[in-house]
């Protein structure tokens, strides 16, 4: 019995990684290594590289490895990038998963839990948002996610998988024990671009509106420790093969922080005072996106260990400091 993980040599994917190696489980990664890195999978895990979308490689993986579970992390994630290329969003994020999850079915995969989104929700008219809320996404990346959803809910009940899709809300943070963090030299994660000038590999930072309907005019997201929302991964997999029904869950600490609060959090963390531009909106972005988040707590027993800011940013900016040793070496 293994696990595969598409994505898996990417930020969150490589976590979830860890935290299956930790107790035990084989692990196979798929990862084209678009955006991951190949030193991001450790040595105990299997990397297979090669395109999630690639059914022949899929099906060849799934049968040589004994696959009966899938963890789906791979996908492309950029909310602005979605707007101006939305074929190519829902090329890989949804004609993609579609031939991933026939792949599955095809290979006798029992389980799948699915990398979804807080963008799903688009607007919403409450805050904290719950599960139930009408679904309105606002941008090609939240639809391209919902269609996914849906196809795995239909594809559940044709062929009797079973799955957990978790909305994220924003990720942040690093591996507590230095392992593995936000990689990318170009991501767009706040807390990584606001670490990357304070240690002044960026020449300052954009704040992307500042008249939102918000408590100082700035968006306000609710920032989830990626170490706890691999762990809420973990949950979801003994859930569904404790024979657990099908959920879908928000994956947030239901507490939001501004765009300058988090600034300023990074600013105290890092000693360092580093130019902030303030800009236009940009397409795409909604005022306010926190997660009532009681529902994973009591479904899936999950209860978070990271949930301060301080510690999100201070393990993020070691990240950072690790990885410019890196790759200066």
């Amino acid at each position: 019995m293994a696990i595969l993980v598409s994505g898996g040599a990417g930020y969150i994917g490589s976590h979830m990684v860890l935290e299956l190696l930790d107790r035990g489980e084989k692990v196979v990664v798929l990862d084209d290594l678009s955006t991951g890195f190949w030193w991001a999978v450790p040595q105990e895990a299997t990397l297979v590289r090669g395109d999630m979308g690639d059914q022949a490689l899929v099906e060849r993986t799934i049968a040589e490895h004994g696959i009966t579970e899938i963890a789906h992390f791979a996908a492309r994630i950029v909310v602005p990038d979605s707007v101006s290329d939305p074929l190519g969003y829902y090329l890989n994020n949804t004609v993609k998963t579609r031939a991933l999850l026939e792949s599955a079915v095809r290979g006798g995969v029992k389980h799948v839990i699915f990398s979804s989104t807080a963008a799903v929700y688009g607007e919403p008219p409450v805050s904290p948002v719950p599960e139930e809320i009408a679904l309105n996404p606002i941008n090609p990346y939240g639809r391209s996610k919902l269609m996914s959803e849906w196809m795995l809910g239909d594809v559940a009940r044709a062929h009797g998988l079973t799955y957990v899709a978790l909305r994220y809300f924003n990720v942040a943070g690093a591996d507590p024990r230095g392992r593995s963090g936000q990689s990318s030299a170009n991501a767009t994660h706040l807390i990584k671009v606001a670490s990357q000038a304070a240690l002044g590999q960026r020449a300052g930072l954009d704040i992307f509106g500042t008249d939102y309907a918000t408590p100082d005019g700035t968006c306000v997201r609710d920032y989830i420790h990626v170490t706890d929302l691999a762990r809420a991964h973990l949950a979801a997999l003994d859930h569904l093969r404790a024979g657990g029904e099908n959920l879908t869950l928000n994956c947030g600490y239901g507490r939001g922080y501004s765009v300058k609060e988090v600034v300023e959090v990074v600013k105290q963390v890092s000693g360092v005072d580093f130019p902030v531009r303030l800009s236009p909106r940009r397409d795409g972005d909604p005022a306010a996106l926190v997660a009532k988040a009681d529902r994973i707590r009591s479904e899936l027993g999950w209860q978070p260990e990271h949930d301060d800011l301080t510690e999100i940013v201070t393990q993020a900016l070691a990240w950072e400091e690790s990885l410019r040793k890196r790759n200066a070496s």
